[in-house]
């Protein structure tokens, strides 16, 4: 095992500000999420695998609860008044069986993509017992642990200033970087950013995409930057249009550019996604005749942009030819290049695994993919996917019919989180290669079923109320 100095530096600088945020390990384990390639230690055992520093924040946080006096108590209270919880065990159980019988039981039946002690890549080999097994269901396992420690710090107290405040330094802290990466590079200074990026990963942070520096912020490649800023993005948009905060409209306009300027094709492709109900939304509000200002301010700047495109290729047509490149490489031409067959060839070898496999998956950690829902499949089968799916439809829901008894503030914060979440599966979708939804999907299960919780105890308190108001006996009439 070999500790990372510059990654205990940052967990102590995290756990220094989120101190004094008055929320040490809440804050501390949302802002941890910025840095996408900062690694604790790297466990040789275990194939080298190194341990990002957020799930130093989790084992933290499931430490502090574990310790707490009450916690058979509060167990009990998570686990009888939050029925999800019970299919996320479910899940994690079936995980760690998985993980353990199925490389054992279908080896040598299939094939799978795993990462080579030798050449560092990825390679195809036949299925059978790897290190990925062990370490990937771990942090499976203490992200499902981390929720189940969150609903019970939720369940007991209102801590929704918490949780803004994290994600407002997490939304903070990867803009920041996100721009020194770009201004460095483009200045010619270099990547800054290299001494903190400690994890064992293939590392491609000075590449280049059609003559534009690509943005890696504190993450390894492109694409994880621009997973981690559409999260981001989501989340500060819609706290700005359910709350007007300008703190948060002007992180959402940094988020954009550095989302557009990442040159990554999962950034554009998820960010057309996200760009859908966005876009429904203003039209509903067109048909309604309820316009708000902000919508206008977006649509005139949308055309302000088209404007200034059009006069500069009609004052100069060749100006534009580098950002034509760049669209090229990333959307139009990416399905034909070697990396485009590439990743296509890993998920038709993972459907293929999962078909061998009598759909019951290769287990969590045998290989990988290049999109979310394929390796789901692929690894934790039909029974497995169809949990995650249970809980990818409370995370939809929402707070759902139950928004009323909650405050303004409240619903503003569940909802940018519930769609941070969103994003961050989106993104997973289009180049994600573990089963592991992510930290962020399990933080956000843990705040909206909580929430939801709290919101029916605030309506039944209010339904006994009436009642009780509804059978008071009449006042006694004086007959004097």
């Amino acid at each position: 095992m070999q500790v990372s100095l510059p990654g205990l530096l940052v967990c102590a600088a995290i756990l220094a500000i989120a101190y004094y945020s008055r929320g040490m390990l809440i804050v501390g384990l949302i802002a941890s999420q910025a840095f996408g390639a900062t690694a604790v230690m790297t466990l040789t055992f275990l194939g080298g695998s190194s341990p990002l520093i957020y799930t130093l924040f989790e084992a933290l946080l499931v430490a502090a609860v574990a310790a707490r006096r009450r916690i058979w108590f509060d167990l009990g209270s998570v686990f009888g008044s939050i029925r999800p919880v019970w299919i996320l065990a479910s899940l994690m159980v079936y995980a760690i069986i998985g993980a353990w019988l199925f490389p054992r039981f279908f080896a040598g039946q299939t094939a799978v993509f795993v990462q080579s002690k030798i050449r560092g890549t990825v390679v195809e080999a036949s299925l059978a017992p790897v290190s990925g097994n062990i370490s990937q269901t771990g942090y499976f396992i203490l992200g499902g642990l981390t929720t189940i420690a969150l609903c019970t710090l939720l369940l007991h107290a209102d801590r929704i200033d918490q949780l803004r405040r994290g994600f407002f330094l997490w939304c903070g802290l990867h803009a920041s970087m996100g721009l020194i990466d770009f201004v460095c590079k483009n200045a010619g200074v270099g990547d800054v950013l290299a001494p903190i990026r400690t994890a064992n990963y293939a590392i491609i942070s000075d590449a280049y995409e059609a003559g534009f520096a690509r943005i890696t912020g504190s993450f390894s490649e492109a694409s994880s930057f621009a997973g981690a800023s559409l999260a981001s993005l989501a989340f500060s948009y819609t706290y700005w249009r359910m709350t007007r905060s300008r703190l948060a409209q002007w992180l959402s306009a940094i988020l954009l550019f550095l989302t557009i300027l990442s040159t990554s094709s999962t950034a554009y492709v998820g960010l057309t996604l996200l760009s859908i109900p966005v876009a429904i939304s203003m039209l509903s509000s067109v048909l309604r005749g309820r316009v708000e200002r902000e919508e206008i301010s977006i649509a005139i700047l949308m055309v302000l942009g088209l404007v200034v495109l059009m006069g500069v290729s009609l004052y100069r047509a060749e100006a534009l030819d580098p950002l034509v490149k760049l669209i090229n490489s990333t959307i139009i031409n990416k399905a034909d290049s070697a990396s485009g067959h590439e990743r296509t060839y890993w998920n038709l070898k993972s459907l293929q695994s999962f078909v061998d496999t009598s759909g019951l998956g290769v287990g969590f950690g045998s290989s990988r993919a290049s999109s979310w829902p394929i390796a789901v499949l692929s690894q934790l089968g039909f029974f497995g996917s169809l949990m995650l799916a249970v809980l990818f439809g409370v995370l939809a829901r929402g707070l759902g019919g139950v928004r009323q008894y909650v405050a303004p503030e409240t619903a503003a914060v569940v909802t940018s989180i519930k769609n941070a979440a969103f994003a961050s599966i989106i993104a997973n979708s289009v180049s994600g290669g573990s089963a592991d939804p992510g930290a962020l999907f399990f933080i956000a299960v843990a705040v909206v079923s909580a929430t939801r919780v709290n919101a029916l105890r605030t309506a039944a308190g209010f339904e006994r109320r009436k009642r009780y108001q509804g059978v008071q006996p009449m006042p006694a009439i004086d007959a004097a």
